[in-house]
């Protein structure tokens, strides 16, 4: 069974074709971040009308890679939420309409739910059940996952995502969007120990998280010290290791109280080297993520997610759709037949 996939959430277009049973055919990603440098961070609209403007075009690129035609296709996935309204309409009106034309399945994907299981995409690739920690610029989640559809929320941010602390911090010390991996590449020149930053929530039970105050510290940090390009990094080391060491504290926590030993890492922030480096030491616990190029939003994520839900389930209704710029994760379900 072959899937295509549609990702366009926020600012990147991802198309992908999915088989079933010979795994990712083909996979093309665009990515807006030059034109949304210029205003600092992403444009709603502008975002929207590149989405029109890209995701035809990358069908045809992905099939042509293939070698495969629309006809050849058994359903599309695309993403319905969370994100952006006009840019999520955007796929789900593409989706749906190729559906119709072709008469086969329109899978509505949650978009949490194809970073969860784009590790899936690898080898060897993580059993269930696990926890998973989905760290992007929109969502800091802890999920407990028993299965495909079955997911508990343990954790998340109730204030600045992880990805989005990052960006704000990297932007405070004058560094182009999107900030994090610059943060990340001067922290590898700052001095061990210069400044040392409160881990947020750590000192009390539970599995929330907090980023905003540990950005407002970073602020007062610089605005005190004498804002050179020393301090930019010693600064950026000192947020990065806050936050990293919030993260694995809290994921310690989820993997004890869950009494799981797999730990599924995914979203734009698990391509952070010395994340992965703090996880992979955490003993007895076997750590996943997804490749590189998967870790930020793409249509392989999207077409696998469609795929495996596409194998239980009928095709959804197709003259109407409904995107949902919220759509929390434990709101789903497992996939059943009909």
């Amino acid at each position: 069974m072959r899937v295509l996939g549609i990702e366009s959430s926020c600012d990147e277009t991802g198309i992908a074709i999915y088989d079933t049973e010979r795994g990712l055919l083909a996979h093309r990603l665009f990515s807006q971040i030059d034109m949304h440098a210029e205003y600092g961070g992403v444009v709603p609209e502008l975002a929207s009308r590149d989405h029109i403007r890209k995701t035809l075009p990358l069908i045809e690129e992905v099939l042509a890679d293939a070698e495969l035609r629309t006809a050849d296709l058994d359903g599309i996935a695309y993403t319905a939420g969370p994100g952006l309204a006009g840019a999520l309409l955007v796929g789900a009106a593409i989706g749906k309409s190729l559906a119709w034309a072709l008469g086969i399945p329109a899978i509505a994907v949650n978009h949490m739910e194809g970073h969860l299981l784009s590790p899936l995409l690898e080898t060897p690739a993580p059993e269930f059940p696990f926890v998973s920690l989905l760290v992007s610029g929109g969502h800091t989640l802890l999920v407990d996952v028993k299965g495909m559809g079955e997911y508990e929320v343990l954790g998340e941010s109730i204030d600045d995502a992880v990805g989005e602390a990052f960006d704000k911090t990297a932007k405070l010390l004058g560094m182009p969007y999107p900030g994090g991996p610059y943060l990340a590449a001067k922290a590898e020149l700052g001095e061990e120990g210069k400044y040392v930053f409160p881990k947020p929530m750590t000192n009390r039970p539970g599995l929330d998280f907090s980023f905003s105050g540990l950005k407002t510290f970073a602020m007062n940090t610089w605005l005190a010290s004498e804002q050179n390009e020393q301090d930019v990094a010693d600064i950026s080391l000192a947020f990065q290791t806050a936050a990293i060491e919030t993260l694995a504290l809290k994921c310690k926590r989820a993997l004890k109280q869950t009494s799981r030993t797999r730990l599924v890492v995914a979203g734009g922030v698990s391509a952070n080297k010395a994340l992965r480096q703090t996880l992979n030491a955490m003993k007895n616990i076997d750590v996943f993520y997804p490749r590189q190029v998967f870790c930020s939003d793409n249509g392989a994520m999207i077409a696998f997610a469609g795929a495996m839900r596409q194998k239980a389930m009928d095709k959804q209704p197709i003259p109407t759709f409904n995107v949902r710029p919220r759509w929390p994760l434990d709101e789903l379900r497992p996939p059943e037949n009909p």
